[in-house]
């Protein structure tokens, strides 16, 4: 009798676990493993705010997948949304349907029937089609050391460091802009930011017209979320931020925002990548995207 021994499930079978911020340096690995960044503060954050899932590499050598899931409250005015972001697969078993195994997972059994948003890169946009995700827009992301020309605030728009009182206000702006509640990720702002900042009307009333944070990312700081009322205001919020680094700057600039982008690239700015905005389960996000001109990061929508 011949006798066979154990059975090794085929990776796509592996089973899909919850990933907490002890996998922070795992998650970490994951991303160098593929070539990213190793961005541990980024990944801190989004473990803390959102929702991680993954797949233990069989051969012991830390995750063979994993994502990360943020979730936002709806509002009257719109439905509540997630965003999905740092899909990431080892190179080790790359091509073999795990990033499809766990896709499909979290989005037709996770979040089963919530609106869905990404970035997509090209190499993912196959995938996410297949998935049910429409292309809604385009962000084109933007890195590079900022000139400055001319004054700081040449519009006369009122610009300065957000203190306590003015979290308030920055989270009903941001709900309105955003189209869903998001106090959760907001309110860690002021401590994984490096700047945070907002914008005011010149006016008597003081109304908050736009805030932006800047937080470090390796050896950048990173431009996101950007909320102004114009392009203006969004120029004067990132002219401040600039003043306040040594670091090169980041940021994904939705493409219908021409007029900024193009103010960013004689200031030195440089395009590096495009990613799609997708969408499934929505025909298009919520909020006023004329408002929206960068989000926090692409991996939380």
């Amino acid at each position: 009798m011949i006798q066979s021994g154990p059975v090794t499930p085929h990776i796509t079978d592996l089973p899909i676990r919850a990933l907490t911020v002890d996998d922070l340096r795992r998650c970490a690995d994951l991303s160098e493993d593929r070539g990213w960044l190793r961005e541990e503060h980024k990944w801190g954050l989004l473990l803390a705010a959102g929702n991680g899932f993954g797949v233990d590499a069989p051969d012991g050598r830390g995750l063979a997948a994993a994502c990360v899931v943020t979730r936002y409250g709806s509002l009257p005015a719109g439905p509540g949304l997630a965003a999905i972001g740092m899909v990431l697969v080892a190179d080790r078993y790359a091509r073999q349907g795990l990033g499809r195994a766990l896709m499909t997972h979290v989005c037709n059994d996770v979040l089963k029937g919530v609106p869905l948003t990404l970035h997509a890169t090209p190499y993912g946009l196959p995938l996410y089609e297949e998935l049910g995700f429409k292309t809604t827009g385009r962000a084109e992301m933007l890195v590079g050391t900022f000139r400055q020309e001319g004054p700081s605030d040449p519009h006369g728009t009122q610009v300065r460091r957000a203190v306590a009182e003015d979290l308030p206000r920055i989270l009903r702006l941001d709900a309105e802009v955003f189209g869903a509640d998001r106090t959760h990720m907001i309110t860690r702002l002021p401590a994984f930011a490096d700047q945070l900042l907002v914008a005011e009307d010149g006016g008597r009333d003081g109304t908050l017209t736009g805030y932006a944070a800047a937080w470090p990312n390796m050896h950048t700081h990173v431009i996101g979320p950007l909320i102004a009322r114009d392009t203006e205001t969004a120029q004067a919020l990132i002219t401040a931020l600039a003043e306040g680094t040594d670091r090169a700057l980041r940021t994904d600039i939705d493409v219908r925002h021409g007029e900024l982008l193009a103010w960013l690239k004689e200031r030195g700015l440089e395009s590096v990548a495009f990613n799609a905005v997708m969408a499934r389960d929505i025909p298009e996000l919520p909020g006023d995207w004329t408002r929206r001109w960068a989000p926090l990061t692409v991996a939380a929508g």
